[in-house]
């Protein structure tokens, strides 16, 4: 059967949209029917610059992302990639690990499937993996840099609060599109992998130790 969707969104605008930002079910129901219906075309159309969609129905998010380079020993061409690589400060990506274990354990608990989180509670869940200083301040200034970073990249998305509120209270939504790029094989060596990252923050294993303790 041919493939159609909804008047207004065709193969090109879904594209379009598909090159620029993640797509999410809930900011536009149609457009996400539409992709449903079009997922082929649009599979066969990336495809042939490089790119892979990656689409979560059960999550309700989509995304393109580059394929994989080929192996050392493969003869195949290496194309130039369409989305290049970022490399993200090691700050952001102790913050993006924390909050897929975060996401983690809340979906155990089952319940709600949306994670807001407080500003301070982001914050405390950070604190205990720096180093300690004497100038408190600075420290929430780095991890609030974190977090706008990571609003920027798109796993968290800070929701608007009433007027008058402090900066304390403000929330944030974690995004569940966070699950497709720190996967559930990483996550299992996540407890390993901290006590590497204190390591390398304090430069002394008394801070691991100190973790272990509490």
């Amino acid at each position: 059967m041919e493939e159609d969707s909804k008047p207004g969104v065709d193969l090109s605008t879904l594209l379009i949209s598909l090159l620029k930002r993640v797509l999410y079910r809930d900011d536009d129901e149609r457009q996400w029917a539409a992709l449903l219906n079009l997922q082929s075309g649009v599979r066969d159309y990336v495809a042939i610059v490089n790119l892979d969609l990656v689409l979560d129905e059960a999550e309700g998010y989509a995304f393109l992302k580059s394929r994989p380079d080929p192996a050392d020993d493969d003869p195949a061409p290496r194309l130039p990639r369409l989305v290049a690589r970022r490399q993200l400060p090691f700050a952001v990506s102790l913050l993006l690990a924390l909050l897929r274990k975060r996401l983690a354990e809340f979906d155990a608990g089952g319940g709600d499937t949306r994670l807001v989180m407080t500003r301070d509670e982001i914050v405390d869940l950070v604190r205990l993996f720096l180093p300690d200083g004497p100038n408190e301040a600075r420290l929430i200034d780095q991890i609030e840099t974190s977090i706008n970073k990571v609003v920027d990249l798109g796993f968290l998305q800070k929701l608007k609060s009433a007027s008058g509120t402090s900066a304390g209270l403000a929330t944030y939504e974690v995004k569940r599109i966070l699950k497709a790029f720190v996967d559930a094989q990483w996550l299992s060596e996540f407890d390993a992998r901290l006590g590497a990252y204190q390591f390398q923050l304090t430069g002394s294993s008394n801070a691991t130790e100190r973790v272990n303790d509490e």
